[in-house]
């Protein structure tokens, strides 16, 4: 089992890390606009847009064709 010297340590480094993230949290401007949260979140755009593409393909692929639309 750990000496209790060690578990204070990690101890007082969890919670000074802890601190540190409810600062950088807690400093960040709260925007208004959902959008302003996802500006710049996506780093691949080759990949973003082959998935729209799939996501536009299964869209369409959900349409009723000309030959369901002229049943009776």
């Amino acid at each position: 089992m750990l000496d209790e010297t060690i578990l204070e340590k990690r101890l007082v480094t969890l919670e000074k890390a802890v601190s540190d993230l409810q600062q950088r949290v807690g400093s960040k401007p709260i925007s208004k606009n959902w959008l302003d949260k996802f500006v710049g979140s996506i780093s691949d755009e080759l990949a973003f847009l082959e998935a729209l593409e799939y996501g536009r393909a299964f869209r369409q692929s959900d349409k009723p064709t000309d030959e369901y639309d002229k049943q009776p």
